[in-house]
């Protein structure tokens, strides 16, 4: 889909090549960028600082994969309740889906972190070698002893970059008090004292940061990313992209301040559109596969079209309804409803189990080898193990009971059961049926847990299996 007139200016190709210059995109100040700015560094400095984040004495995120326990801001959850990731992931891609219809790839442009990190290590290449005619004359420069050193300096800090990511990344499921506190002196040089996991985690990660950022950049937006290849499917007429104005802009020329021939459109062919595109391409030849929304040549052209002393929006957000067909966009419709109700069901839906969730388990299974069997007294006895697990984040004491019901009783081997946070306990019991009261058959029976100080509380059912069964 496209905003261009396609009998005016031919198709602009992709180019797919891997192998292309590297783009050098000049920095520019403007109302997007701003935005934009403050929203990516907001997100990286999220992502950098939560893991030091404490609640209750402990991490306040932390994905404790070795022990299977993961603690989000007072909860804890246990593999069996992987329904929650799949849950939140699902969310999220409708949440990205909807966001797409409405304002087209934004995520890309003012959230993405392969667009944070590399708009980062771009900065680094700025504050190094210069702007960007600086930066292009240095690549042509034959090797000299102070590019050399610019050049060492620049991977540097994109290597030091790297491993603060990578840390941070490991630091989510190592946790930042064995990270950053287990070291060991190898003669008189402190060495950190991981695991070979934690090792091969930080080397992958800061591989992964460093050529992801610093040498596949935009070619990560245009070649790999799949988002790119399929958002074609989720425009319509009405969905928000940066365009170029065709019949305003055409034909493009020079032209001197304060002139407006009549021969010429607005487009003074300055081509400051092309210079700060994050991702090189040129957004006056229509919509394409690589543009990622980022707004930075709407932000060029409104600075150019002031200098000029011309209306700005020659290169704006709009839809290809209010380009085009020159009628308003509608913003209202199907599709945004349909997703909204979705994410309204599937939020309220999430929301419903959290609030609702005990953070205490409890698993009955029955002893398999023997259904039931008669004691020395004449009672006829179910032998059960239970587990329970404290998926609170404070130490508990949980007592067990059986709900009454005639003629049957419960023994314990413990009658309270101590839980550090995050722990499981597996214990044997037993429950005795007077065969004088209780039916001939399969009678259910329910076991209730309850913390000691009465604010955690779940109840389990089973089956007391009579003899013969």
């Amino acid at each position: 889909m496209s905003a261009q007139q396609p009998n005016k200016i031919p198709v602009q190709q992709v180019d797919l090549d891997a192998t292309k210059h590297r783009v050098h995109p000049r920095f520019v100040t403007g109302f997007y960028q701003n935005i934009r700015v403050i929203t990516m560094y907001a997100l990286l400095a999220a992502f950098l600082l939560l893991p030091w984040l404490r609640y209750n004495g402990r991490q306040a995120i932390w994905f404790d994969v070795p022990s299977q326990h993961y603690y989000i801001f007072g909860m804890t959850f246990l593999t069996q309740d992987f329904y929650f990731v799949a849950a939140f992931a699902i969310i999220a891609a409708f949440t990205l889906f909807m966001v797409t219809v409405y304002a087209g790839r934004v995520w890309c442009g003012y959230a993405c972190p392969q667009t944070i990190w590399t708009h980062l290590y771009q900065y680094v290449e700025k504050w190094v070698i210069g702007d960007r005619n600086k930066r292009i004359k240095f690549d042509k420069e034959p090797m000299s002893a102070k590019k050399a050193f610019k050049r060492a300096l620049v991977y540097f800090i994109w290597f030091v970059f790297s491993v603060i990511t990578a840390a941070t990344f490991v630091s989510y499921v190592a946790g930042t008090d064995y990270l950053y506190q287990s070291w060991q002196m190898i003669g008189i040089v402190p060495v950190p004292d991981w695991p070979t996991w934690v090792w091969i985690s930080m080397f992958i990660f800061t591989f992964a940061t460093y050529a992801n950022a610093g040498y596949m950049r935009e070619q990560m937006c245009i070649q790999i990313c799949p988002y790119g290849r399929f958002q074609s499917v989720m425009f319509d007429k009405d969905t928000l992209i940066v365009s170029y104005d065709y019949e305003r802009g055409e034909p493009r020329g020079p032209r001197k301040k304060g002139t407006n021939p009549d021969d010429l459109g607005d487009c003074i062919e300055c081509q400051m559109c092309v210079q700060v595109c994050p991702t090189g391409i040129d957004i006056r030849d229509g919509l394409q596969v690589a543009c990622i929304q980022c707004a930075a040549c709407v932000d060029a052209c409104n600075e150019i079209m002031d200098k000029v002393g011309y209306p700005r929006g020659l290169i704006r957000y709009t839809t290809e309804r209010q380009l085009a067909e020159k009628e308003p966009s509608r913003v209202l419709r199907p599709r945004l409803f349909a997703y909204l109700a979705l994410l309204t069901i599937l939020c309220g839906g999430v929301l419903y189990a959290l609030t609702g969730r005990v953070p205490l388990e409890l698993d009955i299974r029955r002893d398999r080898n023997q259904l039931s069997s008669i004691n020395s007294q004449g009672m006829i006895e179910n032998s059960y193990i239970i587990k329970l697990t404290n998926k609170t984040q404070e130490p508990h004491t949980y007592k067990i009971a059986l709900v009454p019901q005639e003629g049957l009783s419960l023994a314990l081997r413990f009658n309270d059961v101590p839980l550090e946070a995050g722990e499981s306990f597996d214990m044997p019991l037993s429950i005795y049926g007077d065969p004088d009261v209780i039916e001939f058959g399969q009678t259910p029976v329910t076991l209730t847990v309850t913390s000691e100080d009465g604010k955690y509380q779940v109840s389990k059912q089973n089956i007391f299996t009579t003899q013969g069964q």
